[in-house]
């Protein structure tokens, strides 16, 4: 029998643009049930609390459309999961000023405008975890504190580093992976609004189509 599918949010933390692109990465461990040994991009399941958490800033029309594209699940739960697994897993945030609380934190909330939606996948059956993944990309000028302090980070990825993107298809990395991040080195060599790919595996044959535009 198949695995469900669940709904999942990972985040691409571009830093650099203008140089040398670099993306925040970290390897799973080699136990892990789910692509062991690894490596990754932040992210990770959406929380049923993830649907009714605050937003400080919210996601752009253009990319709440594209995320309404052939799904129900709420835009701003796909965003605040996004956010709260860089959270946990690196320690870095990319929050705004919010009067109240969100996840462990005082007077700060998700910064969803600065969130780019940019891919969407589904992991094919036969795989012991399945997960509709989408995909978002943000400069990392947007996050707030020290880039290179993952002191506050949860233990599920290691030797989390600001991979060159040039270098990053070259690490021990998903299929998937290798194919989101040509379309970021696209996105960041020429900047403007794009479809966003989707590759959707969640029945017997695998379907590709472009779900809608983006902003740059």
């Amino acid at each position: 029998m198949n695995a469900p599918i669940r709904d999942a949010a990972t985040i691409i933390v571009v830093r650099d643009h203008a140089t040398t692109p670099r993306v925040l990465m970290g390897q799973r461990g080699a136990k892990a049930a789910f692509m062991p040994s690894k490596y990754v991009f932040p992210g990770g399941a959406v929380d049923a609390q993830d649907a009714s958490a605050p937003l400080a800033t919210p996601l752009l029309e253009t990319d709440q459309a594209a995320l309404r594209d052939a799904s129900t699940t709420a835009p701003n739960a796909l965003a605040t999961a996004a956010v709260r697994e860089l959270l946990e897993e690196t320690g870095q945030r990319l929050t705004a000023p919010y009067t109240g609380t969100w996840a462990g934190l005082t007077d700060e909330a998700p910064h969803a405008s600065a969130l780019q939606f940019v891919f969407r996948a589904i992991t094919p059956p036969g795989r012991p975890r399945r997960f509709d993944a989408r995909f978002f990309m943000v400069n990392a000028d947007d996050l707030t504190g020290n880039l290179d302090d993952f002191s506050n980070a949860e233990d599920e990825l290691s030797h989390l580093h600001w991979v060159p993107l040039s270098e990053a298809r070259a690490l021990d990395v998903p299929f998937i992976t290798e194919v989101v991040l040509a379309e970021i080195a696209a996105r960041v060599s020429t900047p403007g609004p794009r479809n966003v790919p989707f590759f959707d595996n969640s029945g017997a044959t695998s379907v590709f189509r472009y779900l809608g535009l983006t902003a740059a």
